[in-house]
C-alpha cells in the first residue's frame, strides 16, 4: 500500500502497474477540494501524450495499480 498524503498530490508523479496505451507515467495536475479541505476531484495527466483522467485519489494508495514516482 503507497502512503499518499492528500496536502503533497498536486504535482506529484506516479508509475501505472499495468500500462494501456503506452501510458506509464503520470503527474498529478489538478485538485478540487471542498470547505473542509477534502480533495473532492482528483485530476492525472499522461506524460506521454498530455491525455487528462479524473480518478479517485484514494485509487493511488494501491500499490497492484500505481507506485510513487517514475519507474
Amino acid at each position: 500500500m503507497n502512503k499518499v498524503s492528500p496536502k503533497a498530490l498536486l504535482h506529484s508523479k506516479w508509475t501505472k502497474v499495468i500500462v494501456e496505451n503506452k501510458e506509464k507515467h503520470f503527474a498529478i495536475t489538478k485538485l478540487s477540494f471542498d470547505d473542509e479541505q477534502r480533495v473532492t476531484a482528483c485530476v492525472i495527466e499522461a506524460v506521454i501524450n498530455k491525455n487528462e483522467y479524473v480518478i479517485n485519489w484514494r485509487d493511488l494508495k494501491d500499490s497492484k495499480q500505481w507506485k510513487l514516482g517514475w519507474q
